[in-house]
């Protein structure tokens, strides 16, 4: 099992806030300074140039950002070594259902997870969700593929030919 962090600032929604639930049921630690983040953390930032890969398994954690970007220093996050975005997937939460890189904390963890060749826990925490599972449903194929590649530029060309379709 991978060790999850999520960083909280507290500006989302309390009622809806994935990482929350997860953080109730001993999944993952919320941490509400990034001082607080370990150094050494595949940190799921959307603006990071390189693609989460199979080739991050060598990392000790998963930090997702799960704020308000409007008010995150965007500055002290990108001091971090290992950013990392997520390729293409679709979401599966009911709010933005279908809608292409609009996925809850959630979902970008799991996927991460998946990613890294961690399926049993990205389905475990998926899975505390009534739609959670649906994700995998919905993005089966790319995750596949994208668990199959060496690294970020092949995960990048991949995510490119489910672009074009």
């Amino acid at each position: 099992m991978i060790p999850l962090y999520a960083y909280r600032d507290n500006t989302c929604d309390p009622r809806k806030c994935t990482m929350k639930r997860l953080a109730q049921r001993g999944l993952v630690t919320i941490v509400t300074r990034l001082s607080q983040i370990p150094r050494s953390t595949l940190l799921l930032d959307p603006t990071a140039e390189q693609a989460v890969s199979p080739a991050d398994r060598r990392l000790p954690s998963i930090t997702a950002l799960d704020c308000s970007w409007d008010v995150l220093d965007t500055g002290a996050v990108t001091a971090w070594r290992n950013r990392r975005a997520l390729p293409f997937l679709v979401a599966a939460n009911p709010v933005n259902f279908g809608r292409p890189f609009q996925l809850t904390s959630v979902e970008a963890m799991a996927a991460a997870l998946y990613i890294m060749g961690e399926q049993e826990q990205a389905a475990e925490i998926l899975g505390r969700f009534r739609w959670g599972i649906r994700f995998l449903e919905v993005n089966r194929d790319p995750l596949e593929e994208y668990a199959q590649a060496r690294d970020s530029t092949e995960v990048i060309a991949i995510q490119a030919l489910y672009m074009e379709e």
